[in-house]
């Protein structure tokens, strides 16, 4: 899930003068859209539909849908949430001129309900793409040194933010026990609060049993149980460059960072020389790192290793994505890393730079 997990609304349809009550019905107006013509209906990062604005601005989303669904709609870079469930007919109207959480929406009551969270998710979204736009600018002629600093210092700010969110979801899905409390913690990043989704996963086991999202919901959260903090890390079986086999396993008794890299991954190149620092002033106390491949070309990979002068254990299966750590290890992108404890449990993730430094110093005394 880097992604949040969204439940798809389900809106009523008018056939014949009678409800269809496996249809959904979004209708409204846009007033004030100035260039912009059309309207689009999303499912999570899925584009549903899309439709130019008939008279006046209206439109009209009409689908099959036999189960309540989460979408949401985007006019220009707006987004507008909402919950639907089979039978529902939808009324919505936005003014562009006004802010993007003053809209008004009828015929749904948990979208209604959803709506001053939205406010929440919005303002989160707002903060992000000021700070990205911001570290682009500062960025722009840095030095990779400079870049990651900038990096991690917004990455903090935008910490800070992500915790306020978190506490807030978590909030509002304590005082509606419905899919709109569903909706609050699927917008949360699981890289950022693990630990609240498996909790509100853990809670709603045993509910809304028959809807198919949220029981996605409750697989991927599964998955993501499985490779949380305070979990041991599965075990890893791979080769070094010489053939040799290697398991994770033979690393019990050492803090032990895994470090899932490329030769053609330049974040991954750019942070080597932190490890090659950190690795030489806590290798001694109980400090080792097995680093594993995305390569599939054993040049490139074994060039890297002599290049970057990297000293520790590296093994690969050279099948790049194809491998199953990618599965094993949950790994959507590089670097990723995991940090485990003498015991081979899980202690923290994806840590770089400073903060990798800062959490050894405290760690490893």
């Amino acid at each position: 899930m880097k992604k949040a997990i969204f439940l798809v609304v389900g809106v009523v349809g008018l056939m014949f003068g009678c409800q269809n009550k496996e249809q959904f019905t979004i209708e409204g107006n846009i007033e004030n859209p100035g260039n912009i013509k059309v309207v689009s209906l999303y499912e999570g990062d899925t584009k549903l539909d899309s439709m130019f604005f008939g008279d006046n601005n209206k439109f009209q989303f009409v689908r099959q849908a036999s189960q309540s669904r989460l979408l949401s709609l985007r006019v220009g870079k707006n987004r507008y949430d909402l919950i639907a469930s089979p039978g529902e007919t939808i009324s919505f109207k936005a003014d562009l001129h006004k802010d993007v959480n003053d809209y008004l929406v009828e015929g749904s009551e948990l979208s209604k309900t959803i709506q001053p969270f939205a406010k929440e998710r919005n303002h989160r979204d707002y903060v992000q793409d000021s700070l990205q736009g911001v570290f682009s600018k500062l960025t722009a002629n840095s030095t990779a040194d400079e870049i990651e600093k900038l990096r991690a210092e917004y990455k903090a700010k935008f910490a800070n933010e992500l915790r306020d969110y978190t506490n807030k979801a978590v909030d509002f899905s304590a005082k509606h026990n419905d899919l709109a409390g569903f909706y609050a913690i699927s917008t949360l990043d699981p890289e950022v609060a693990e630990a609240e989704i498996i909790a509100y996963a853990d809670k709603i086991k045993n509910e809304f049993t028959e809807n198919r999202y949220v029981t996605q919901f409750k697989e991927e959260t599964q998955k993501l149980k499985k490779m949380a903090i305070g979990q041991p890390a599965p075990e890893l079986t791979s080769f070094t460059p010489s053939n040799k086999e290697v398991k994770l396993s033979s690393f019990k008794g050492k803090y032990t960072l895994v470090d899932f890299w490329a030769s053609w991954c330049m974040p991954c190149r750019q942070e080597n020389p932190n490890l090659v620092k950190l690795y030489n002033a806590y290798h001694t106390k109980g400090f080792d790192i097995l680093s594993v491949s995305f390569d599939d070309n054993p040049g490139s990979w074994m060039r890297a290793i002599a290049d970057d002068k990297l000293a520790w254990t590296h093994v690969s299966d050279l099948k790049a994505w194809s491998s199953p750590i990618v599965i094993d290890y949950r790994v959507k992108a590089l670097p990723t890393s995991y940090i485990l404890d003498p015991n081979g449990i899980i202690i923290a993730k994806n840590l770089r730079g400073e903060e990798l430094a800062d959490f050894l110093k405290k760690t490893i005394k």
